[in-house]
């Protein structure tokens, strides 16, 4: 059995591979939502994309400009908005079932900490 909860304030993030469908949780202050495996995959590979991106624009802008990235698969939208330092992440499912879900700024870093150190596949 692997079953873990990474949170902090604003955020959470959680796997049980002995769920049959959604394994996964993810969620804020005000929301939560089990995925899939397949959209926690994406959900983690977009957000770790959009860092990436986010961190290589800082050369590229000017120290109080605020741009708006996104990334999508299949399954999931996904937009990093603010400074290249400090954004909001929000995300929609797009495979059929109606959810939406968002982090502020304040709390993207440890997010992308947690999906990072949820390893189950």
């Amino acid at each position: 059995m692997t079953a873990l909860l990474r949170e902090g304030k604003g955020w959470r993030v959680g796997w049980d591979d002995e769920r049959e469908n959604f394994k996964a949780l993810v969620g804020g202050d005000n929301w939560a939502l089990e995925l899939t495996q397949d959209e926690f995959e994406a959900l983690r590979r977009l957000a770790q994309q959009l860092a990436t991106i986010m961190a290589s624009l800082a050369s590229e802008l000017m120290p109080d400009e605020q741009i708006s990235c996104e990334q999508e698969t299949s399954q999931i939208w996904m937009e990093a908005e603010g400074f290249h330092h400090s954004y909001s992440l929000r995300f929609i499912l797009l495979n059929g079932r109606g959810a939406e879900g968002a982090w502020p700024s304040s709390t993207v870093p440890e997010v992308l900490n947690g999906l990072t150190h949820i390893d189950v596949f």
